[in-house]
């Protein structure tokens, strides 16, 4: 017999009693499903504490996740070892129903530069285990820091093999880079970017989302499966979004199918509050008037200074109609924005302030300007939802790195590991900073080690050093004296149980942007 939302919950004072309640519902309920089908998260860890995030979902694509339209209390632990019997911190919270009976609760007054355990209670459920690092405090001396880059996980196109994975590297921390949910319609036929078919792995529930309720059940659609629930349980993360959180290639108030701003400013809205259901961050965050402050930092003791930065938001439409497009004049548009004022002035401060050994610039879209010609095309062709479109604020970005020596950029977006050093005029002049990008999860399918036409990518752009199509992620080990990237990847993810492998090690010395290969 299917469970429904109306038998969700019972208790000595009975179904009816408890769902005509106006106030907080309290945890003598016995819930007839399990709630926590969604996992646990942590997330922007400071020296002292972290956010805490699950949501209740007992029946996760139904409306409202099964819940009833009531704030029911859950319960939190942090403990200072795995079999709990330390209690570090605990405390109460609401899942309200005006946030998808989502909880993020934010933890304080922790030691710093140790590892932490959580879990929550609702009743007599409990969740899962996570485990969650607080940073070093600010200023202090730090030998190493561990982290993976991740991110572009569709779930149509491939298992999250690679999450279960990451989810044992020991990390203190993770940076998730954008696109966690896509936003398409259900599909019963996979097929690859030529459009030939390949084989069918999952597939959406509904179709594509437009409303709160829309997005919410895409998420939890995602967050059902095991690998990202294990890889957030692993590690804390730094999330941002991307542009499938809401509409491909959006910028601003604009999506690419000539909607009209205040109609897809409400889709945004949404989007963003979904996102914020579903993310391990903080109040900051909680959108407000249809916008939401996404750009942050994290500052891992002396040794690592994190900028997370938000490029869909404040960024103007892309040139010459969007997609792979030849040189025109909109590549050098005078007013041509990726970041806005604000966030560029901020992370301009940032640089100039700051007293880190490395500053990493954690980010959406490639900044290499990238000729992508295949052929004999007389212009070059750029992407021109990347960097590659801007000219103007990629040369402004790339000044503001100038001098610093230890600058690395880290980015996704592009389905593909790649690795090159950012230098000024379009690649011409000197090297500023070296950017990785991370491949997906998931996004493109199984790939190859290398793809057709890599050669002459690589060959027309002297700057760029690697490129691999497997999918995976990027494993960062970063020292006083150098910066290691390992790109790990995976064969398969249209099968189980692919092993990881290291297929390149890259390093960076302090001091020098330039690459080297182990």
């Amino acid at each position: 017999m299917p469970i429904t939302r109306r038998a969700l919950l019972v208790g000595a004072a009975g179904s009816t009693l408890l769902l005509g309640a106006p106030g907080i519902v309290r945890a003598q309920q016995v819930f007839r499903a399990y709630p926590f089908t969604l996992g646990v998260a942590a997330g922007d860890a400071a020296a002292d504490g972290f956010v805490l995030w699950t949501r209740l979902a007992p029946e996760p694509l139904e409306p409202h996740g099964g819940m009833p339209m009531a704030p029911i209390a859950v319960q939190w632990e942090v403990a200072a070892d795995p079999a709990f019997k330390t209690i570090a911190a605990k405390g109460e919270a609401l899942a309200r129903p005006e946030l998808g009976h989502s909880v993020h609760v934010e933890v304080a007054g922790l030691q710093a530069d140790r590892p932490y355990w959580y879990r929550f209670t609702c009743g007599r459920e409990r969740s899962m285990r996570g485990r969650v690092k607080t940073l070093p405090a600010a200023g202090a001396s730090v030998a190493r820091a561990r982290f993976v880059v991740v991110g572009c996980q569709h779930y149509e196109q491939g298992l999250y093999t690679a999450y279960g994975h990451a989810a044992h590297e020991e990390a203190d921390f993770a940076f998730h880079y954008g696109d966690y949910i896509y936003e398409g319609r259900t599909s019963p036929i996979n097929f690859d970017y030529g459009g030939a078919p390949r084989k069918f792995i999952r597939a959406h529930v509904g179709e594509e989302p437009y409303s709160l309720d829309d997005y919410r059940r895409r998420y939890a659609q995602y967050k059902t499966d095991p690998d990202l629930q294990a890889a957030h349980a692993a590690t804390g993360w730094y999330a941002t979004f991307d542009d499938h959180e809401v509409q491909n290639n959006w910028v601003s108030d604009r999506d690419q199918n000539g909607t009209p701003p205040d109609a897809f400013l409400l889709r945004r809205a949404a989007a963003f509050q979904a996102w914020y259901e579903h993310m391990p961050v903080r109040s900051a965050s909680i959108p407000h008037g249809g916008a939401i402050q996404a750009y942050r930092r994290a500052r891992f003791g002396d040794l690592l200074d994190l900028h997370l930065l938000d490029t869909r938001q404040f960024r103007t439409d892309q040139p010459c109609d969007d997609g792979f497009k030849a040189r025109c004049a909109g590549w050098d548009a005078a007013d041509a924005q990726v970041l806005g004022s604000p966030q560029e002035a901020w992370l301009g401060r940032n640089l100039a302030e700051g007293k880190a050994r490395w500053n990493a610039i954690a980010q959406q879209v490639m900044v290499m300007p990238l000729d992508r010609r295949m052929g004999d095309e007389p212009e070059p062709i750029r992407n021109m939802d990347s960097w590659g479109g801007y000219d103007r604020p990629r040369e402004r970005l790339l000044s503001s790195f100038a001098g610093h020596g230890n600058v690395v950029v880290l980015t996704g977006d592009e389905h593909q590991n790649y690795a090159g050093e950012l230098r000024t005029h379009a690649g011409q002049g000197e090297a500023v900073a070296v950017e990785f990008v991370s491949t997906s999860i998931s996004s493109g399918g199984d790939g190859a080690d290398v793809r057709a036409g890599s050669d002459k990518i690589l060959a027309r752009n002297p700057y760029l050093k690697y490129m691999n199509d497997r999918r995976g992620y990027l494993l960062c080990d970063v020292t006083s004296d150098q910066w290691q990237a390992q790109f790990r990847t995976v064969d398969q993810v249209t099968e189980p149980n692919a092993p990881v492998k290291t297929a390149r090690t890259a390093i960076v010395p302090h001091g020098r942007p330039q690459l080297d290969f182990a």
